[in-house]
């Protein structure tokens, strides 16, 4: 059976000596947030979470959710009672604003707390995840009444969150969105319409929920211009904050999935249910969209998530499981070379990718609080041009990573009792909810390359030079030739989209592999140079052996891929599809 322990010692590495997250003590509101205060939060949601939560993962796929006809949801076992310990220790509020109730720590610790959950049971994640979602939506751009109302309890974990965006015939087209808002006198708007692929629309394990939905004025313009937030409560609260009448708002289905099966998946009627608009009519696409872009970044931690449960099992059996006798005289197959390369891949990706995912979690935070305009407009790039990465690298890379730890087990990979094939089961999702990986590429090559007349990449590329200047040869060399590369197909890009743009969207996903391949080599580099400098030698060696396989097999691919993408799509794009 597959298992989880909270990789620590990593956490802290990349924390502490790669990324200095001291520096978060030094932004206004954030005084209290010091290394060790994160580190001692860490290890008690990790307790937790290893305790309570991972036991339940194999569980709750095999039991997954059920509609009861009813309209009502029944979530697996255990899944309440580990929500309600979850929520009272403070964890689903840990990052929200302390005067709606929240800690107000950093957005940073919260993801790594995030990180661990979805290690444990990425499904579960998801609930608390779209909560504090729906509490950021609300929060930008609620009016104070709004605030009040749902933000203290979003933030406590008594009422959850939902993302209401999705119709049948409106997926990532959201110009299509037909649910219907009529204005009533007494300021309020009555929703009518459906909503599909609703994460937590219904279940028992909390006394409210608020969803956030996206809908259409009688009098909008057409397209995404005349689309409007609004706040719907599955029951309606009165003056007082007590809960009133049942609001017209129905899960009627749930949708039978590959994998995330503890998570449900609702169908949603809105039958003149009542909602208040969020923000001004017909910004709803901006309104959402504060939520929608944290919650892609969250969506990468689900995947760095399930990478390092991915490769902590895969290491784990591997230095277990004894078949045949390697070329080396080993007896485990650690020791054979084919695994030994699935174990060093699957390690090179994962912890360079909880750099590049800290890193961008660190920028948010800087992004908000920084006192100076001009950090948090630099830390602002930093996140846009970030969140693509994270979202869909880390997202691929941890269905290649599940695929790989099947490998290293061989035919018990398969069956279902050793729990691997779940990784593989549960990560594909993650690479279509929130924006398909294809349109986070197509969002890097023809909005972040673009933005500020190029200003994102140059930043990257700048800093990535600087540091290149007093590197190891072993990486500088790999890592020199990438960014290279990068920078020269990156102006090939900018040039082409404007002038034959299905050109740089037809290699637009070749080009996002090479973006975040070549920012994990930066992220090595780093690693290499914080671990040598730790005074722990054994710690220092496998971190420099990694780091070795990394520059010379991965880095490797950056060229390759680039090439791709400066190819022209002509002929592809004029053969007759009916052909295919």
């Amino acid at each position: 059976m597959a298992s989880y322990q909270a990789p620590l010692k990593e956490i802290n590495f990349v924390l502490n000596q790669v990324l200095r997250v001291g520096r978060l003590a030094q932004l206004p509101g954030y005084e209290e947030a010091t290394p060790e205060t994160l580190s001692g939060l860490i290890d008690e949601a990790a307790k937790l979470i290893e305790k309570e939560l991972a036991p339940l993962n194999a569980k709750s796929d095999a039991q997954g959710c059920v509609y009861n006809g009813d309209h009502t949801v029944k979530v697996p076992d255990g899944f309440a009672e580990f929500w309600k310990a979850y929520a009272e220790a403070g964890w689903i509020g840990i990052m929200q604003k302390q005067e709606y109730g929240g800690a107000g720590l950093p957005y940073t610790l919260g993801k790594v707390i995030e990180e661990l959950l979805c290690s444990a049971n990425v499904a579960f994640a998801l609930y608390p995840g779209l909560t504090q979602g729906c509490f950021e939506a609300i929060a930008a751009n609620g009016s104070d009444e709004q605030k009040q109302t749902y933000l203290p309890k979003l933030a406590t974990g008594e009422w959850s969150g939902t993302m209401c965006m999705t119709e049948p015939q409106a997926g990532s087209d959201l110009a299509a969105v037909k649910t219907r808002a009529t204005p009533q006198a007494d300021g309020s708007y009555l929703l009518e319409g459906s909503k599909i692929f609703i994460t937590s629309g219904e279940h028992g394990m909390v006394d409210n929920i608020v969803h956030f939905v996206l809908a259409r004025l009688p009098d909008s313009p057409p397209g995404i211009k005349g689309l409007s937030t609004f706040v719907v409560p599955k029951f309606l609260v009165n003056a007082d904050g007590t809960l009133g009448a049942r609001n017209p708002v129905k899960c009627v289905s749930i949708e039978h999935k590959m994998g995330i099966h503890g998570s449900c998946t609702c169908t949603m009627s809105f039958e003149n249910a009542r909602g208040w608009m969020v923000g001004a009519p017909n910004t709803g696409i901006q309104n959402m969209f504060v939520m929608m872009n944290l919650a892609r970044i969250m969506v990468g931690y689900q995947g760095l998530g399930q990478c390092e449960l991915a490769t902590q099992n895969a290491v784990r059996y591997a230095l277990e499981r004894k078949q045949g006798k390697a070329f080396n005289g080993g007896e485990v197959i650690a020791h054979h070379p084919d695994v030994r390369r699935m174990l060093l891949q699957m390690k090179a990706i994962t912890e360079g990718a909880r750099v590049l995912a800290y890193e961008t979690a660190m920028h948010v935070d800087a992004s908000h609080h920084a006192a100076d305009a001009a950090a948090r407009e630099e830390a602002q790039d930093w996140v846009e041009l970030n969140t693509p990465l994270v979202k869909a690298f880390l997202t691929d890379s941890a269905v290649e990573l599940g695929s790989m730890a099947v490998q290293v087990y061989g035919g018990h990979g398969f069956i279902r009792e050793h729990g691997i094939e779940q990784i593989v089961r549960d990560s594909k999702i993650l690479c279509l909810y929130e924006g398909t990986n294809g349109i986070q590429a197509m969002d890097l090559v023809r909005r972040k390359l673009m933005l500020h007349g190029g200003r994102l990449p140059k930043r990257f590329f700048a800093a990535v030079r600087a540091d290149l200047e007093h590197a190891p040869e072993f990486i500088a060399g790999p890592l020199g030739r990438a960014l290279a590369e990068l920078e020269a197909t990156t102006t090939w890009v900018q040039n082409s989209y404007k002038l034959t743009p299905d050109d740089a969207a037809f290699g637009c996903v070749d080009f996002l592999r090479a973006f975040a391949l070549t920012y994990l080599g930066w992220n090595w580099l780093r690693m290499v140079r914080a671990a040598e400098s730790a005074g722990d030698a054994t710690f220092a060696a496998n971190k420099r052996a990694t780091a070795r396989f990394f520059a010379t097999r991965l880095l490797s691919q950056v060229p390759s891929l680039l090439a791709n993408v400066r190819e022209s799509a002509a002929e592809a794009m004029a053969a007759d599809v009916t052909a295919f």
